[in-house]
């Protein structure tokens, strides 16, 4: 992806106190907090968009590289992997993708709804790789057995995602609000909503 700076910065690309940061994974926290929502600091299409449009695609378990186009050759120098200033998006797991990706099909499939407290709903929609716990659903509806996909609700109505449940139904009405029990949904069969 191309823009007009060489990459994200720690603070602003012209500031003498930010630094590139050279590689984002899934453990690099929040870089978010780095960039800028103005489009005139980074160009068109601001590097807020960017940044979105490279977390996904290196969450499908492809490498993403987020550069200067004004360089010349950038893009074969990035391929001959020479060193050149850039940010490196580093390609997710590739086999918890396919289960993401089975996920990101499977919704009109889902079995039943579950709905969680504000506190799970931070958890999950957080920078840190979260299963749903029961301590966070706060309600049931419909009938689904254990692996089964159902639907992730906040108390306000809104979607959260998608998962694979590790309960029945009447199981989750059981437990839910309980601190000792397994996950709900494990992570590596939790698909959270991009807009979240």
């Amino acid at each position: 992806i191309l823009s007009n700076v060489d990459g994200i910065y720690t603070g602003h690309p012209g500031s003498e106190n930010s630094h590139l940061i050279r590689e984002i994974g899934d453990d690099s926290g929040d870089v978010i907090q780095f960039i800028s929502m103005s489009k005139s600091g980074f160009g068109r299409g601001g590097m807020h968009t960017k940044y979105s449009i490279a977390k996904k695609i290196a969450s499908e378990g492809i490498d993403v590289y987020i550069a200067n186009g004004t360089h010349d050759s950038i893009i074969t120098d990035i391929i001959r992997q020479k060193d050149v200033p850039c940010t490196r998006f580093i390609a997710a797991d590739r086999k918890k993708t396919e289960v993401k990706k089975w996920l990101s099909h499977s919704e009109t499939f889902a079995k039943g709804i579950v709905y969680i407290n504000r506190g799970a709903r931070e958890a999950l929609t957080g920078d840190k790789a979260t299963s749903l716990l029961m301590i966070g659903v706060s309600k049931v509806e419909g009938f689904f057995k254990k692996g089964d996909i159902i639907r992730i609700f906040d108390d306000s109505g809104n979607q959260i995602g998608i998962g694979k449940s590790q309960y029945d139904s009447e199981k989750v009405e059981l437990y839910m609000g309980e601190k000792r029990k397994r996950p709900l949904v494990h992570y590596d069969y939790l698909l959270i909503n991009e807009k979240n």
